[in-house]
């Protein structure tokens, strides 16, 4: 089920556009929690087994995503800044 929310005359874009941003994110960001937790089962060594070159192909893979996003979200929060640039 969707709900649309009408825009209001208290509301400007930008507080529509932090609300949906809040609302997104703390819903992406709890999935990913989520699947790191469920990942972390695999840790089990009576279950499954592993060694160390796994875990850091994992460990890496996970903190190169984590650096690309990092990198994305601090690229476009210095675009939104005005500066004096020659």
């Amino acid at each position: 089920m969707r709900l649309y929310i009408l825009k209001s005359e208290t509301m400007d874009n930008s507080e529509i556009k932090k609300d949906r941003f809040k609302r997104v994110a703390s819903r992406r960001v709890e999935n990913i929690l989520k699947g790191i937790r469920s990942l972390s089962k695999c840790s089990n060594i009576n279950n499954y087994e592993y060694d160390e070159e796994d875990l850091n192909k994992m460990v890496k893979a996970i903190k190169q995503e984590l650096k690309t996003m990092e990198a994305l979200y601090k690229k476009n929060i210095n675009n939104n800044t005005e500066s004096f640039n020659f």
